[in-house]
């Protein structure tokens, strides 16, 4: 944990990454407890009101790793975990990582290509999941292992002898161009996380705090914002599935279970506030992924109890910067500060630090960035300029406050979900009736920004928005399709043929700013 210091400075001078040559993350979120205090309660299980001890946690992971083996899992073989928050979801990623197995974490919201896309990709031939997600993969050519199929008895001894740098788990991220990306990382990102998740909830760890987060586990943020932080320092966490958020059944979990810590992605902030949702008992609340105006966080103390604390980071560098209401005020539009450990800079074309606006971006060396793209070396080292990898994010730097700019990228921010423009426009294509397809952001007050995609249809044909939305739907992600279609008879492209996506998101501005 984090030594606690009068002042963010203080803090900041004190830290050093403690990074031993051993290394494994089913060890450090699980197994050291379920040795030291087997009958603390590692996760709430919403859906059977039962807590599940760290022991009762390690000896499913253990069997999940029993029927992996029996499965001719070995290290560095890539695993798909295809669940929703549950004790099942968290065992699984334990007995990957206790293996030496590198995990996939899969959403149960994918339909069948994004699902071929990531499974192609990773080269996973085993996938853990439940009888929901087994339906899902049928088909594919996957051996499938479900809680009813693990043996009686797990494995038994130590977690494999892997270091900070061994790979751990491959979590794919959406790009403007091609298919997702995965981000391979090491052992060392659950340590990269720790000091930015305490601190997004000044100072995570507290007696009788309890963590949730409506995000998924499938993501970065529901993963290791919240899931393997939470065990590691022995927090509670809730496992409560939520289809889509909803301001009811939200109370009711914060309420039932007593969560003290929550971390809320903006959109469901601006659901809550629409609501006039009143929740108490939080001595936490941390938000991320899209920035928070004066406003938004006014009404967090008023109707939350507390001051929001924004976070920042991406799939393959997360929890760089944070706010920390107990060791200093927040400034509205401001991500917070450079989280100890990071080098956090704002740098121009040529790599170099400016004062004025640039690049957002992070120095190497700090825990939680990734290894690498999978399979992708020059994908990897375009992401890097010099020492810097670079965000994507434009940002200027004022007295330590990061403030966001813009994307740089055409990455589309929905609802807390980041979305590759490219992804769509492939799936849109493979539909008979389409000739030509821009998928861009459209602002959007709720979700930031819907997908709004611009087609062009082929001679004779008149298929309508409706259709291509199911396309769509059946195909990728239910909170990926597009939102709004409009149908053009051509689209602005350049003369080697790319549309001209700028002029698109020029377009879908000026329609919000009609609407």
């Amino acid at each position: 944990m984090l030594n606690t210091a009068p002042t963010y400075d203080a803090l900041r001078a004190g830290f050093r990454w403690d990074l031993p040559a051993r290394l494994n993350m089913a060890e450090q979120a699980c197994d050291h407890w379920a040795q030291s205090d087997p009958d603390r309660v590692a996760i709430l299980d919403h859906a059977t009101g039962a807590g599940v001890s760290y022991g009762a946690l390690a000896a499913l992971s253990r069997r999940v790793q029993a029927g992996l083996l029996a499965r001719g899992v070995g290290p560095g073989d890539r695993v798909g975990v295809l669940l929703s928050q549950s004790p099942l979801c968290a065992a699984a990623h334990l007995a990957c990582w206790r293996m030496g197995a590198i995990s996939v974490p899969l959403f149960m919201l994918f339909r069948e290509e994004a699902l071929r896309s990531r499974l192609s990709d990773s080269g996973a031939h085993v996938v853990v999941t439940d009888d929901e997600g087994a339906g899902m993969l049928a088909p594919f050519d996957l051996a499938i292992v479900r809680e009813e199929d693990l043996p009686a008895e797990g494995v038994q001894g130590q977690a494999i002898d892997s270091g900070p740098d061994t790979p751990a788990v491959l979590i794919y991220t959406s790009g403007t161009t091609g298919t997702p990306k995965g981000a391979l990382h090491g052992h060392r990102v659950l340590t990269g996380h720790l000091p930015g998740v305490e601190m997004s909830h000044d100072f995570l760890g507290q007696p009788g705090d309890v963590l949730w987060t409506p995000a998924d586990w499938a993501w970065i943020g529901g993963l290791f914002d919240v899931l393997m932080p939470g065990l590691a320092l022995g927090v509670p966490v809730v496992a409560a599935r939520m289809r889509r958020f909803d301001v009811e059944d939200c109370a009711k979990i914060v309420s039932e279970h007593a969560a003290r810590n929550v971390f809320f992605p903006p959109t469901a902030l601006r659901m809550l506030k629409a609501a006039d949702a009143r929740l108490t008992g939080l001595r936490s609340v941390a938000s991320g992924g899209e920035p928070l105006g004066a406003e938004m966080l006014a009404w967090g103390r008023a109707a939350l109890g507390v001051t929001i604390n924004e976070f920042y980071g991406q799939t393959e560098c997360n929890m760089v910067a944070t706010s920390c209401a107990a060791l200093f005020d927040p400034r509205p539009g401001a991500l917070g500060r450079a989280v100890p450990g990071f080098d956090v800079a704002v740098i121009g074309e040529d790599g170099a630090e400016v004062e004025s606006e640039g690049d957002i971006a992070v120095r190497r060396g700090c825990a939680s960035m990734m290894l690498e793209y999978w399979n992708r070396p020059e994908a990897t080292a375009d992401k890097f300029r010099n020492d810097w990898l670079v965000t994507g994010d434009r940002g200027v730097i004022e007295e330590g406050f990061i403030r966001f700019v813009g994307r740089e990228d055409d990455v589309i921010t929905s609802a807390g979900y980041r979305i590759g423009p490219a992804e769509i426009e492939d799936c849109l294509l493979t539909h008979p009736g389409v000739a030509t397809v821009g998928v861009v952001g459209k602002p959007d007050p709720l979700r930031t920004e819907i997908v709004k995609a611009y087609v062009v249809r082929k001679p004779d044909s008149d298929v309508g928005a409706e259709v291509l939305q199911d396309w769509v739907k059946d195909r990728l992600a239910s909170y990926s399709y597009p939102r709004e279609i409009s149908f053009l008879d051509a689209l602005p492209m350049t003369v080697t043929g790319k549309v001209i996506r700028k002029d698109l998101k020029a377009r879908a501005a000026a329609e919000t700013a009609q609407d």
